[in-house]
């Protein structure tokens, strides 16, 4: 391990790893929500229905998109919140890529789902990992 590796790990830790994985994916994702007021969830509701599911569950994108990332913000509820994150974008996944969900982005090359996946993904790594040392979990000894 060299000099700058040996000062930086002093300074670095996997919490405030943890935090910033928490944070990013939360954040990003508030914009989403914030969308979803502002014009509504006339699309989401069409898609929950044309997949075979009861109307109702088109709301728990206000949930997914703006209430849990709050949460993931705080780091309250972390491992629930990731969680619930994860199946929101699992949600999406099976809703809105369906049989495309390998499909091959011809402009970029990337995955036609590469934004659900990695949410998913990402939200499943603090699900395993937990909130760490900056959180509310933490001081509330939950974490």
């Amino acid at each position: 391990m060299g000099v700058i590796e040996k000062k930086l790990a002093v300074l670095l830790s996997a919490d405030l790893g943890k935090l910033v994985l928490r944070v990013a994916i939360a954040v990003l994702m508030l914009f989403h929500g914030f969308k979803k007021i502002s014009s509504g969830i006339t699309g989401i509701k069409a898609l929950v229905v044309k997949g075979g599911f009861p109307e109702i569950l088109a709301y728990g994108v206000y949930v997914g998109e703006l209430v849990v990332p709050i949460l993931l913000i705080l780091g309250l509820f972390t491992r629930l919140s990731a969680f619930f994150f994860a199946a929101t974008m699992g949600f999406v996944l099976t809703l809105a890529f369906s049989g495309r969900m390998f499909a091959l982005d011809g402009r970029t090359g990337g995955l036609v789902a590469e934004l659900p996946l990695l949410y998913l993904l990402c939200a499943l790594a603090v699900f395993f990992l937990g909130a760490g040392k900056y959180s509310l979990d933490n001081k509330l000894g939950q974490a």
